[in-house]
């Protein structure tokens, strides 16, 4: 088996290739394992990588060690490929997929933890043909995350800060577009402010919309949030951030299942696990078990309810 670990050397907003390299030459001493250090060069560089290196039939163990960005790369090399695992080594900015897994997330960091890791099959998101492990969304909120990569550079911008710069800017532009949506075989028309499909339970530095979500469910949770006023998201969006979207049964619709499309007259932006794709028609859809992905071994989150997690 090879290990391969894609460093992103932008994540996090600085380039950790030389930290991840001695974390990496540390886990495997006295180990006799083949092992690769790969740093990226432009965006989806690390689904190619992935894809040239799983030509070999070989079992390939990938550590995608940047943010959730990095991550969805890292997971669309590997989908549907029974020889090749994906984990994260969380260095990025929100790291928000691994905060599902509540006070156990602090295990991703720990290298031999990962090395000596148990696979699990976990479902992703098929939207319009790119993969997330996460969570999908359009409306607000993937304005905000298109529009928060923008501020991260800023040095008092970073992190956390980064997102509510983002927030503040996005509601001068308008909370509200018109979309038609059918989402287990109902269909939702007029304005609305949020759709999400939820795979992980965290996004947006820490966002938890859906607390029961998980990768491992072979279902997805949507929330269709309906257009509103200023004053009511105000009001809604505290609820929405904690996953208490059942106190406002108005304008917010939970639903539980496999697929969700969206149709809007004008392209719009999605955010897939972070990162942007645009169009007029969305589709997101559950592949159930697509994934190979590496946890730490004896989480007590496979037996754990959902809703102990912590961000």
């Amino acid at each position: 088996m090879k290990h391969l670990f894609i460093v992103n050397p932008v994540s996090g907003g600085f380039d950790s290739t030389e930290a991840v390299s001695a974390q990496v030459a540390q886990a495997f001493s006295g180990r006799d394992a083949d092992f690769e250090i790969y740093t990226t060069k432009a965006p989806m560089d690390a689904c190619a990588k992935i894809e040239q290196e799983a030509a070999s039939g070989e079992e390939l163990r990938v550590y995608a060690c940047g943010g959730d960005g990095t991550l969805n790369e890292c997971v669309c090399g590997a989908v549907g490929k029974a020889h090749v695992a994906v984990t994260h080594f969380p260095t990025g900015t929100g790291n928000d997929f691994v905060k599902s897994f509540g006070a156990e997330q602090t295990r991703f960091r720990n290298l031999s933890e990962l090395i000596d890791g148990e696979v699990r099959k976990f479902d992703v998101i098929d939207c319009n043909g790119r993969s997330s492990i996460n969570i999908c969304s359009v409306g607000l909120d993937a304005r905000i995350g298109t529009d928060v990569h923008k501020y991260t550079s800023i040095p008092v911008l970073g992190g956390s800060t980064a997102y509510v710069t983002s927030t503040v800017v996005n509601l001068f532009k308008g909370i509200r577009e018109p979309l038609r949506v059918v989402c287990d075989g109902k269909l939702y028309y007029g304005d609305m402010t949020i759709i999400c499909a939820c795979n992980g339970s965290f996004y947006g530095g820490g966002f938890h919309p859906v607390p029961e979500a998980r990768p491992d469910s072979g279902k997805l949770e949507f929330l269709i949030i309906k257009g509103v006023s200023y004053l009511t998201f105000f009001r809604l969006v505290g609820a929405y951030a904690k996953g208490r979207y059942a106190d406002y049964p108005k304008y917010i619709t939970h639903v539980s299942g496999d697929c969700i499309e969206i149709e809007s007259e004008k392209e719009i932006v999605v955010n897939v696990d972070g990162e942007a794709i645009y169009g007029k028609k969305i589709r997101m859809q559950i592949r159930p078990g697509a994934v190979n992905f590496v946890v730490p071994a004896n989480m007590k989150y496979f037996t754990a309810m959902p809703e102990t997690a912590e961000a």
